[in-house]
C-alpha cells in the first residue's frame, strides 16, 4: 500500500465505520428492491445504453453490485457529494428502506460468474499505473473483492463510464460535474487523463460478476 493511502486509512476507517451503521440500521429486501427499481431500469436496465453527461458514455452495470457500495453511492447523490442531477433526483427521493431494498435487490442479480482470486495482468503500462495508485489495497486483487463493502466492485465495469468516474473526482470546483471523496479525489489527481484512460480500459476488460440485467418487456 503505498504512503497516500496509509496516511488517509484513519479516515477511510471512520468512513467504513459510518456506512456500517446505516447498514444495520435497516435491513434491505431483495424482492421489495425488484419491485421498487422502475426509475432506475429506465438507464441501467438497457444494454448498450448511453447518457450523454457530462459526456457520452454508458451507464454502469449495476446488477451484481455490492449493496453496500449502492448504498454508498445513493446516499453521496442524495447529499450532493456526487454531483449528477438526474441521480441526485432520484436519490432524493428515496427512503432509507428503499435504498435498502434497491441495493439488497441488485447485489442478487450479478452474473454469478466465480473470478480468481488474481487479476489478470495488464500491460507494462496499466501494472505501473494499477502498483502506484494501489488500487488493488481498496478493490482487491481481482478487482471484484473490495476490502470494505462501501466500495465498488469494478472489474468488467464499462471503460467509458470508468474513465467518466475516476476524472469526476478530479472535479471539484463545478456545480453540477465531480465526486467528493478523499482518497479516490487524492488517487485520481495523480494521474493525468491519458493514465486513467489506460487503468479504465485495463479494469473494463477483467472478468466480471457484473451486468446489465434487461427485463423482458423492454427487450
Amino acid at each position: 500500500m503505498n504512503k497516500f493511502l496509509l496516511t488517509l486509512l484513519p479516515l477511510f476507517v471512520t468512513c467504513a465505520t459510518s456506512v456500517a451503521a446505516f447498514a444495520q440500521d435497516v435491513t434491505g429486501d431483495a424482492a421489495a428492491g425488484g419491485k421498487k427499481n422502475a426509475l432506475c431500469i429506465g438507464c441501467h436496465g438497457i444494454k448498450g445504453y448511453h447518457i450523454s453527461f457530462p459526456e457520452v458514455h454508458q451507464v454502469p452495470k449495476i446488477s451484481g453490485q455490492g449493496a453496500g457500495y449502492i448504498r454508498s453511492a445513493l446516499h453521496a447523490y442524495k447529499a450532493g457529494e456526487r454531483k449528477h442531477p438526474s441521480m441526485r433526483t432520484v436519490a432524493a427521493g428515496l427512503s432509507e428502506q428503499d435504498i435498502a431494498d434497491l441495493a439488497a435487490y441488485y447485489e442478487s442479480t450479478g452474473t454469478g460468474a466465480t473470478l480468481q482470486p488474481v487479476a489478470a495482468p495488464g500491460s507494462a503500462k496499466a501494472d505501473e499505473l494499477v502498483a502506484k495508485g494501489g488500487c488493488t489495497s481498496c478493490h482487491g486483487t481481482n478487482f471484484s473483492k473490495p476490502l470494505d463493502p462501501a466500495y465498488p466492485k469494478i472489474a468488467g465495469q464499462h471503460s467509458d463510464y470508468l474513465y467518466v468516474a475516476l476524472r469526476s473526482y478530479k472535479t471539484n470546483d463545478r456545480p453540477l460535474i465531480g465526486r467528493s471523496h478523499p482518497i479516490m479525489g487524492g488517487v485520481a489527481k495523480q494521474f493525468s487523463n491519458e493514465d486513467l484512460k489506460v487503468l479504465a480500459d485495463y479494469v473494463g476488460s477483467l472478468p466480471s460478476e457484473l451486468q446489465t440485467l434487461q427485463r423482458a418487456r423492454i427487450k
